[in-house]
C-alpha cells in the first residue's frame, strides 16, 4: 500500500524525457535529495505540466532512492543536473490531447485549500509535493475513464461503408 503520493511539477519538455522513458525513470535535482530519499517503493506519483497546467500521468515508484549522472533532463536555467532519480512504473498515460485541465481540477483539490482559491496554482510552485491520497486517487479515476473510453473506442468494430451512389449519365 503506497505511504506517499507525490505531485512532480515539470517543464513540458522534462515531460516527454520522461514519457520517452517510457516512464520507467525519474530524474530530480540536486536540491530535492533529501525528499527523494523519503520515497519508497509502491508511492505513487502525479505528473503536472507546469505551463500549461495540466495533469498528465501516473506512475507507481519502484526503486527507492539512487544516483545516476547520466544527463536526461534540462534545467530551466542553468547547467542542473537531475541526478537524484527513482525507477518508476506508469499507471495512467494520457495522450497530450486528453491531458486533464488543472484549470478545472485544481480548485477542487483538498491540497490546494490552503491558498486562496485565485491563487491555487501556487500550491504547484516548486518541483515536488506531497499530496492527499484522496486528491491522488481522484485525478487518477478522471485519467482511467479516459484511457477506458479510448480503449473502448479503439475497440469498436468500423463502421460499414455507405453504398456508393450510382451516377445516371444524362444524355
Amino acid at each position: 500500500m503506497p505511504r506517499n503520493y507525490w505531485v512532480l511539477v515539470s517543464t513540458p519538455e522534462n515531460f516527454h524525457v520522461t514519457s520517452e522513458q517510457q516512464f520507467t525513470v525519474q530524474g530530480f535535482k540536486a536540491n530535492l535529495k533529501k525528499r527523494i530519499q523519503r520515497m519508497e517503493v509502491g508511492d505513487r506519483m502525479l505528473f503536472y505540466i507546469s505551463r500549461t497546467r495540466q495533469f498528465a500521468a501516473t506512475a507507481t515508484v519502484t526503486s527507492t532512492y539512487f544516483e545516476d549522472h547520466t544527463p536526461l533532463w534540462k534545467a530551466e536555467k542553468g547547467n542542473e543536473e537531475y541526478p537524484h532519480r527513482v525507477h518508476l512504473e506508469p499507471a495512467a498515460v494520457l495522450e497530450e490531447a486528453d491531458f486533464l485541465d488543472g484549470l478545472q481540477i485544481g480548485p477542487r483539490m483538498e491540497y490546494v485549500k490552503k491558498w486562496v482559491p485565485e491563487r491555487w496554482p501556487l500550491a504547484f510552485v516548486g518541483d515536488l509535493h506531497l499530496i492527499p491520497k484522496v486528491d491522488f486517487s481522484f485525478i487518477e479515476e478522471e485519467m482511467k475513464k479516459i484511457l477506458s473510453a479510448r480503449n473502448r473506442r479503439s475497440h469498436e468494430p468500423a463502421t460499414p461503408e455507405q453504398p456508393a451512389t450510382e451516377q445516371v449519365s444524362q444524355p
